[in-house]
């Protein structure tokens, strides 16, 4: 089950002149957002870290997660929430900031958890993604804690534009495919693979885990705790659920200094 939502994603950022290439692909869906920072909270476990927490979401969005985590009535967070386009529809329980590029206008060690939800894809190439990861990790406290999502390349159908195995094509052919297929003019997004994504963290300093079998798992029972693939789930052992790892629509890990 993927992670991603159809069409729509959390941020879209890009260094000078990469921006006005890039579109905005906000989740607008205030129900999903409650979920997702149900799952954050869960896979981070958020209630057994020293409150207040101090929480940077990097691409609010609709603002749903930061609203989510602002106004807990349990746990007791100190939210600020950054992007590139104002998409929020609520805006309450945090503070939001606008921002340019990858840069974070925040001082060193201020955060103790920072979200980086479906952000990773939009920020450009390479190099952009390598800043995004440096500055998050110089704005998170010594024993902070990070999560991070982005869609996998290897996922069947792209979420972005609704099209089969877009990603997979080599990054010249991206956009030709898409103007071929009449889903879209420019393919604006790095879906990155799972050993691309490793490398990226560990490359910026961090340390990490690669949660993708936990949040599959913890996907189903929030959202459908009912039904056939949740059943199945919890009869499938982990060491099986691993095999699948690389091909699992969503590439999702907690990381730390």
């Amino acid at each position: 089950m993927s992670d991603v939502p159809s069409r729509h994603q959390e941020y879209e950022i890009g260094d000078a002149g990469g921006a006005a290439a890039r579109q905005p692909h906000a989740v607008l869906d205030l129900p999903s957002r409650r979920f997702k920072g149900l799952k954050i909270e869960r896979l981070l476990d958020l209630a057994s870290r020293p409150q207040p927490l101090r929480m940077l979401e990097v691409g609010t969005g609709s603002g749903g997660i930061a609203h989510y985590f602002g106004t807990h009535p349990q746990l007791r967070c100190d939210v600020d929430a950054v992007d590139v386009h104002d998409n929020r529809l609520v805006t309450e329980g945090y503070r939001y900031h606008q921002v340019r590029d990858t840069t974070l206008p925040f001082a060193d060690g201020t955060f103790d958890v920072v979200l980086t939800n479906h952000v990773i894809e939009h920020v450009g190439d390479a190099d952009a993604q390598h800043r995004h990861l440096l500055e998050i990790r110089r704005v998170m406290k010594p024993d902070g804690v990070g999560y991070l999502a982005v869609p996998n390349r290897w996922m069947l159908v792209e979420p972005h534009y609704k099209l089969a195995f877009l990603s997979w094509w080599p990054h010249a052919w991206r956009t030709p495919y898409l103007r071929v297929m009449r889903r879209g003019v420019v393919y604006d997004c790095e879906p990155l693979q799972m050993r691309q994504t490793e490398h990226f963290l560990s490359h910026a300093g961090f340390k990490y885990r690669n949660l993708c079998v936990d949040a599959m798992r913890l996907t189903f029972e929030i959202e459908r705790p009912d039904s056939l693939g949740a059943g199945l789930l919890r009869r499938t052992p982990d060491g099986v659920l691993k095999y699948l790892q690389r091909v699992i629509p969503t590439l999702i890990y907690r990381f730390s200094r």
